[in-house]
């Protein structure tokens, strides 16, 4: 590939940019679409007013504006310190990228250029592998400034790292000691619960913390088999339980004449309800036979304080660590109520199965890759396959060819993966939203890598060598040899996947269309139209990890990506604020859990690079720049190692000083009895809430609760008590860049 192909395609995008984002600011002045770009406006604030400017149809820079001047304080409130993370992911590598583009384009690039005694052409028409290390010959004793470069890099990212690792911590532990009272605290999910024929599940787990945890066990509150099959099941078992005992002529000839007539029966809970009215209704050991079959084997349990759930949670129960099983509850919004119920002898078995069913989807994905690959290098192909030179005469189509349609073909076959890492991970038995975004997260980022990245490469280069790897040991090498050559294909990748992913995120294409035909083809209300959509961290996290890992591996072998990555990473800043801001709503919070994952991908990234450029090295025959890098990969070694004795604990559990200090703050405010009234409250299952026979003044607080709209003065204290609508942010006084130690945690 030669710089023009490589022009074209940044034109290409460059030009499909400019059409959207002006589309864009002109879509998002008309009234008919604030349900798309105005979502979580919509939604903090009930009600279908928003700013629109007067001039309507003219494309101005004001959302740009308005997403630069946002503060990190206003984007906390607004997304939580999930949204808080993924924006310093973007700043973390706006700031790294732009030290390597300095010290590679001014120190790495000339020499690279440079490399070889050769004529070079006009820069239009020079082939991209000049600019890279591929150029430098064998014995240079220039490539000192390479490993040098990577020293630079790679002492600034570590640096970078540590800084904003310390700075997320100490967020978030901010941002549990400022919040009001969580219930989810002061909970534990109990799973396994060994069956008795003697009693029920419910007695079971009363009489074990009851006996167990005396002195801390408050209440709890037994998960029931819940969803539409179930219901259907429970209302047919009743039906055939009250025929049973019912008389024909009495009741079963008039309720189906009734049926036959035309009258709207849409359950069978209908023909019950006047059969239980002419019985005189059910008997009571029916009733508590009924809820103890569709008990679950799992239960929320309420503490008294959230160091003894804490504890809880963490101990081991039994000697059998197959029952009993306790973890922390999520959040009331951030459970996941289909998995609730999965039994936890089936969870190893769902996760094999996943692993399983993703790798052959890895597999699968190797037909996409291969043809990618094959159309990068037209070259090799039209030697194999001499019918191919007809095809590509013009040199323009040849250009277009090679430089912008492979990465298209790839992004588009990505686009199937998320949604189907989202079901591997469902499937797995996530018990929170969070955990199943996350899980999905994790899935995604290693599929990206190893098919974008990994796949591309030695596809690549066995189509570039006509043969196949003789050995495993021979991978090393021929990786090194091959991530140089790779290298121009992934600086399009990030022209066509980065900058037009921005643009068509920003449009909301999908939204956009579904909200068209809803409003002037189905002639919907406006209060009809739906516009919640949450953020997709899922796929967000993993595409911006992508590119730093191809930033960092290419730095050095092909400095000429970074400009491209780097312009990427300024606008995915401003247009991902733009969208925490006026689109996405937060209906959970995981506390900041995608920065290890950040972190560590991009810990990952450095030693790769290291590795590579040390190959490298070798095979350019520079012993001295290939020793001066295992002092380098020893170092970031020790660094990750460092950085997960120290920050990482915090994120997988809450400190007892913390939970303690708490705990004696609520006690002294006399808020604790408050608390213990609601949190019952607060894991109502939602599919429970429906049924009318179960508790109706319980249910229908529950329904007011959810709405927002309670009557009366124990809903209000509810709702002021647990705000489960919105991310809990820290108190306005704290600040975001604040290093302050917390409750006597000096970080």
């Amino acid at each position: 590939m030669d710089i023009n192909a490589l022009l074209i395609s940044a034109g290409i995008n460059i030009v499909l940019c400019v059409v959207l984002f002006s589309f864009y600011s002109v879509l998002r002045k008309q009234p008919s679409n604030v349900n798309v770009y105005f979502g979580r406006r919509l939604a903090s604030q009930h009600s279908r007013r928003v700013d629109l400017c007067l001039e309507r149809f003219v494309p101005s820079p004001s959302w740009i504006l308005k997403a630069w001047e946002t503060s990190e304080e206003e984007i906390l409130a607004i997304g939580g310190l999930d949204a808080v993370v993924f924006v310093r992911m973007l700043v973390f590598s706006i700031r790294v990228f732009s030290i390597a583009a300095v010290i590679c384009l001014a120190l790495v690039l000339p020499i690279n250029y440079h490399g070889r005694d050769r004529t070079h052409k006009h820069i239009p028409f020079e082939s991209l592998e000049v600019f890279t290390i591929e150029n430098v010959k064998e014995g240079s004793t220039w490539l000192w400034a390479h490993c040098l470069a990577l020293y630079i890099i790679t002492f600034s990212a570590c640096t970078l790292l540590y800084i904003e690792y310390k700075s997320i911590t100490n967020l978030r532990l901010l941002n549990i000691v400022g919040s009001p009272p969580n219930p989810s605290h002061f909970t534990i999910l109990v799973r396994s619960v060994p069956w008795s024929s003697e009693e029920s599940y419910c007695e079971t787990v009363k009489k074990f913390f009851s006996h167990y945890h005396s002195s801390a066990y408050l209440s709890h509150q037994m998960i029931y088999k819940s969803g539409k099959v179930q219901k259907l099941k429970d209302d047919a078992e009743h039906v055939c339980k009250v025929l049973k005992n019912a008389s024909l002529e009495k009741t079963c000839k008039p309720s189906f004449r009734h049926c036959c007539s035309g009258a709207s029966t849409n359950s069978f809970k209908k023909i019950s309800n006047e059969m239980d009215s002419v019985n005189g209704g059910t008997d009571n050991t029916d009733m508590n036979l009924e809820t103890t079959k569709k008990e679950c084997a799992a239960a929320f349990v309420f503490f008294k304080s959230r160091y003894a759930a804490l504890m809880a949670a963490k101990v081991l129960q039994t000697p059998n660590p197959m029952l009993w099983v306790t973890d922390l509850a999520p959040e009331p919004h951030d459970i996941y109520w289909s998995n609730i119920c999965v039994p936890y002898r089936q969870l190893w078995i769902r996760k094999i199965a996943t692993l399983v069913a993703s790798i052959a989807f890895v597999f699968v994905f190797l037909i996409p890759v291969t043809f990618v690959q094959g159309l990068t290098q037209l070259d090799k192909l039209q030697k194999m396959f001499p019918f191919l030179r007809g095809l590509f005469k013009e040199k323009i189509v040849n250009q277009v060819v090679t430089g912008y349609l492979p990465s298209v073909i790839l992004v588009l076959f990505l686009c199937a993966v998320p949604p189907m890492m989202m079901l591997f991970s469902s499937v797995e038995g996530s018990i929170s939203r969070s955990a199943r975004k996350k899980s999905a997260c994790c899935k995604f980022l290693y599929f990206t890598i190893w098919n974008v990245f990994f796949v591309n490469v030695f596809t690549g280069s066995v189509i570039s060598q006509l043969s196949v790897f003789t050995s495993v040991t021979d991978l090393p090498a021929q990786l090194a040899k091959a991530v140089p050559s790779q290298a121009t294909f992934f600086t399009t990748y990030v022209l066509s996947s980065g900058w037009a992913s921005l643009a068509c995120e920003v449009m909301q294409i999908f939204p956009l269309l579904c909200n068209i035909f809803q409003r002037f083809i189905l002639r919907l209300k406006e209060d009809a139209l739906d516009s919640s959509i949450s953020f997709p961290y899922h796929t967000e996290v993993p595409r911006v990890l992508l590119f730093g890992f191809l930033g960092f591996t290419c730095s050095i072998l092909a400095p000429l990506m970074l400009p491209f990555l780097l312009f990427y990473f300024f606008l995915a800043y401003l247009v991902y604020r733009n969208q925490i801001i006026n689109v996405y709503i937060t209906k959970y919070d995981s506390g900041g859990q995608f920065w290890p994952i950040a972190h560590n991908t991009t810990v990952f990234s450095l030693i790769f690079s290291q590795l590579i450029a040390m190959g490298v090295f070798g095979l350019k025959r520079s012993t001295v720049a290939s020793g001066f890098t295992i002092p380098l990969l020893i170092g970031t070694l020790l660094f990750h190692q460092y950085c997960r004795q120290r920050f990482l604990p915090i994120f997988k559990s809450n400190s007892a000083q913390i939970v303690i200090d708490m705990d004696m703050r609520d006690e002294h405010s006399g808020r604790m009895e408050e608390i213990y009234e609601h949190l019952p409250l607060a894991y109502s299952q939602p599919s429970l809430m429906e049924d009318a026979s179960s508790q109706p003044q319980c249910d229908k607080r529950h329904e007011d609760m959810d709405r927002g709209q309670s009557s009366s003065e124990d809903m209000e204290k509810g709702k002021e008590l647990f705000k489960k609508d919105r991310p809990r942010p820290v108190q306005r006084s704290v600040s975001l860049n604040s290093d302050k130690s917390v409750l006597g945690l000096n970080l």
